[in-house]
């Protein structure tokens, strides 16, 4: 890891998922985990509702823009939007294999035209040169060999400045597997990513795919990672990983779930009055309490009331009794 590089661990950019009331609960879980957006189209940030799609809270910094797209010069437009947001990393999306983003020939797709996204990295530097500009990855796509594919990749975005790559350590196929299979199905190759931190010390790398434990993120970083992406796991069971990152990277433990979730209820009010529908933000809660006594009563609870008209803080904290209620007995 270049040594100007602070270790860090990250909750993964996922569509559908990582909104901005997703992250908000992320962070008061973890002061130093680095939050990511949804990736977000350059095209869609430059004709279409920018101050909706860059909403933030002040309080999910570190936060990280992710873009998608394939053209330099709208990449360095949306680069500048979202610098000008206040994000404090613009990221660049080399990984996703779903249809739409294969029409629009970019994300997995990118894989095979290193030369074109030195291009789009060298254009972002250019626009933003107070924002870092990293870039994430497979380690290759359908028939490419990976062992040739990747370190050939990051040899082109190493000299077009990107100084921060982050690599999901399996291919993408791009026909015959659907975005879901494509997290599951193509086999991990942590030894391939291994390898391209010896080969580019000068990148700092970070490692994606198949990590589910803050034992398995440590023991990663203490082979020298720059840095640790976690996925579904932390989406899924947010408590079995977020408060513990802090203590992990020098800190005092993060907030457990009840105390999270007492945090989130003025968060919860404010965005009533603003007009957020409650299940548009109780929908990345249902897993706090997973495995633990009351976690169904307290799934039901939410899944059930949040759709309900009026539906506030009160449902939150009433659904919150049904776990306490059993912790305490």
């Amino acid at each position: 890891m270049p040594s100007d590089q602070p270790a860090r661990l990250s909750v993964a950019p996922m569509m559908d998922w990582t909104d901005r009331h997703c992250r908000y609960l992320h962070r008061l879980m973890s002061g130093r985990v680095w939050l990511y957006t949804e990736m977000v189209t350059a095209a869609a940030l430059i004709h279409g509702d920018a101050g909706r799609l860059l909403a933030h809270h002040p309080a999910e910094h570190p936060v990280v823009l992710q873009l998608g797209g394939a053209d330099p010069g709208q990449l360095a437009q949306a680069a500048r939007l979202g610098a000008r947001a206040g994000f404090d990393e613009i990221n660049l999306n080399v990984g996703c294999p779903s249809d739409r983003v294969q029409s629009g020939t970019f994300g997995a797709c990118l894989m095979r035209e290193p030369a074109l996204v030195a291009d789009c990295v060298a254009a972002m530097r250019d626009a933003v040169p107070d924002r870092p500009v990293t870039v994430k990855c497979r380690i290759g796509v359908d028939d490419q060999d990976p062992a040739q594919a990747l370190p050939q990749f990051l040899r082109h975005i190493a000299a077009a400045g990107c100084e921060r790559v982050i690599i999901h350590a399996r291919k993408a196929w791009l026909k015959g597997l659907s975005p879901k299979e494509n997290r599951e199905i193509p086999p991990l190759d942590h030894d391939l990513v291994r390898r391209m931190r010896v080969a580019f010390p000068e990148l700092a790398i970070e490692i994606n795919g198949g990590i589910r434990t803050l034992e398995d993120a440590a023991a990663l970083l203490r082979e020298g990672f720059a840095g640790v992406m976690i996925g579904r796991t932390a989406y899924h069971d947010p408590a079995a990983i977020l408060p513990g990152i802090d203590p992990l990277l020098g800190g005092a433990p993060g907030r457990d779930a009840e105390a999270t979730v007492l945090a989130m209820l003025d968060y919860i009010e404010a965005e009533r009055a603003a007009g957020t529908p409650l299940n548009h933000i109780t929908r990345h809660m249902l897993g706090l309490f997973n495995g633990r006594p009351g976690a169904r009563r307290w799934r039901q609870s939410l899944s059930e009331g949040a759709t309900r008209p009026g539906a506030g803080p009160e449902l939150v904290a009433a659904a919150l009794a049904h776990v306490t209620r059993r912790r305490a007995a």
